[in-house]
């Protein structure tokens, strides 16, 4: 299948390499060219902008940092809406504002073309071995229709209802995941301050109940002191910040998130915006005034 992608990230990047590895024709546009590059040398075509790219594809892929990114990609000038033809469809993988992938789809089907809204989780290591998990928003028949493209880069593909859902249920899990590390940080931090290994409490729990996925993923991270990012503190900000906005929007409560974002404004405040969200360590720390150690 002949497809577009746009937005050649840390997360795109990985995406678009599954999919030519999985036998589709790619046509591929980002600001970041030595990205572009590292495509076509294995094989996708590189075209100027978004419009070019709608130009060429009846299915187009995008994965973008935020709303507006998504917004601009879509209906703005040189963008999908200048040249795509009625039919075409626009499969949204970033991580934006529910009440914005509505809102777009909305102006998209105006001119007969269609979207689904498919954020990802699981971060640059599923991104790259292609078992991310993704949530998809949409149409049910154009989510059968585009499963399997979808499982190239997946392990996981769910559909979660109308427009907009994918998006509900990535906040959704991105609160879960602040909060889960919030918790390993407040809880390793204290077995070592009350004078236990912290590397042997997480041994013990994590064959219980306190087992998670987080754990096993964050919590070695943070005895290694490895905070290079697979996940970077500034787009879980962003994240919460769409939470905490469609939380308003619906009169949804959300306190513990709004004290996880505090703490990751702390951590911005400090420096460390750019750093894996597993960084989040580093608040309890400071509060504790030790360094976990193995």
């Amino acid at each position: 299948m002949k497809l577009g992608f746009i937005g050649l990230g840390i997360m795109g990047k990985p995406m678009s390499k599954n999919l030519l590895k999985a036998g589709h024709e790619l046509v591929v546009t980002d600001f970041n060219k030595s990205a572009v590059e590292e495509l076509v040398s294995l094989g996708a075509k590189s075209v100027a902008n978004s419009a070019e790219v709608a130009k060429e594809c009846d299915v187009i892929i995008t994965m973008l940092p935020n709303s507006p990114h998504v917004r601009s990609v879509a209906l703005g000038e040189n963008g999908i809406l200048d040249t795509a033809k009625p039919g075409t469809i626009l499969i949204d993988m970033s991580s934006i504002d529910p009440v914005e992938s509505k809102a777009i789809g909305a102006k998209l089907a105006e001119k007969g073309i269609d979207m689904l809204d498919a954020p990802v989780s699981g971060g640059e290591p599923k991104a790259i071995d292609g078992t991310l998990s993704v949530m998809v928003g949409g149409k049910k028949d154009l989510f059968d229709k585009y499963y399997e493209v979808l499982k190239n880069m997946a392990g996981s593909v769910v559909y979660v209802g109308e427009l907009g859902a994918g998006n509900i249920a990535k906040l959704a899990n991105q609160i879960i995941v602040a909060l889960n590390i919030s918790a390993v940080s407040e809880a390793l931090t204290f077995a070592q301050k009350a004078g236990a290994s912290p590397e042997l409490v997480y041994q013990a729990i994590r064959g219980g109940l306190a087992g998670s996925t987080v754990l096993d993923a964050k919590a070695p991270l943070m005895l290694d002191r490895k905070f290079a990012p697979g996940f970077r503190i500034e787009l879980h900000i962003k994240d919460l910040t769409n939470a905490i906005n469609a939380g308003h929007s619906v009169s949804a409560p959300l306190p513990l998130t709004a004290q996880a974002m505090e703490i990751m404004q702390v951590l911005k405040a400090d420096g460390l915006e750019k750093e894996d969200h597993s960084s989040i360590v580093k608040y309890y720390e400071k509060l504790a005034n030790i360094q976990l150690e193995r």
